[in-house]
């Protein structure tokens, strides 16, 4: 069976939005290599509604580096209950009221792991459902005392700590597995607002 892997940056103090602001000077070529293998071993984004308009905008534009042209070419989901026409190549619809019915057939399909690019409404409910196999939690050195957070109000979990990498930046990459993904098979290896 397939894995899902939430992938997502935080600061310090556990908030994930406006990445490109705080996270950008880290980047370097430890982590390049971890992200693009990363991306190499997926062949599918789910992505919540607002994180995908962001990226079907920014990213058709990229290409000409293994990142981008992988990227570019998987196969996209995005989970949205009133997107009506998904516009970045090899995107399909998932509508919000078929979202664990739907996820649960594409892990079952052949195929290598799918990526999801943030935490939300879509991470918080596929966990709940049993259908997130891991966190990669980003954590940058920065403290911005505000913004959105990592995990919304009211989730709960118990997770097990699979890996911690760090890089010479002072990033360090925490791959957690919830609990209630533990049994659920060790196939293969970002989310947000489902919209």
């Amino acid at each position: 069976m397939r894995k899902i892997i939430a992938s997502t940056y935080s600061t310090f103090d556990g908030f994930i939005d406006n990445p490109h602001l705080w996270s950008m000077q880290y980047t370097n070529e430890q982590s390049m290599a971890y992200a693009l293998d990363l991306v190499l071993g997926s062949d599918a984004l789910l992505l919540g509604r607002e994180t995908y308009d962001g990226m079907a905008q920014a990213w058709p534009a990229m290409g000409g580096n293994p990142y981008a042209d992988r990227v570019n070419s998987m196969a996209k989901y995005v989970v949205s209950s009133t997107l009506e026409k998904a516009e970045w190549n090899n995107s399909t619809i998932i509508h919000g009221d078929d979202l664990v019915a739907d996820v649960t057939k594409l892990k079952e399909q052949p195929g290598e792991n799918i990526l999801i690019w943030g935490c939300g409404r879509l991470t918080d409910t596929l966990m709940e459902h049993g259908l997130l196999d891991e966190y990669r939690i980003w954590i940058c050195p920065v403290i911005r005392g505000g913004g959105q957070r990592l995990f919304r109000e009211g989730t709960e979990a118990t997770l097990e700590l699979l890996d911690a990498t760090t890089f010479d930046s002072g990033v360090v990459v925490l791959t957690y597995r919830p609990a209630s993904a533990a049994g659920n098979g060790d196939g293969g290896e970002d989310g947000d607002t489902a919209g």
